[in-house]
């Protein structure tokens, strides 16, 4: 599987609860940060429900 970064180009103060849980759960703490992890299901999933949160390169 390849690896992709995800870095949070938006602030979660507006989001909701469980969009902020989705932040830590992928390692996000703060913004401009950038984490590495493995392109699966689970991680995209992840992503897509705070797509306007983060920015993703593969």
């Amino acid at each position: 599987m390849a690896k992709i970064k995800i870095k949070q180009v938006k602030s979660a103060i507006g989001a909701t609860a469980a969009q902020r849980k989705v932040l830590v759960a992928l390692g996000i703490k703060k913004m401009q940060q950038v984490v590495e992890k493995e392109e699966n299901p689970a991680i995209l999933g992840m992503i897509a429900k705070v797509q306007h949160l983060v920015s993703v390169e593969k």
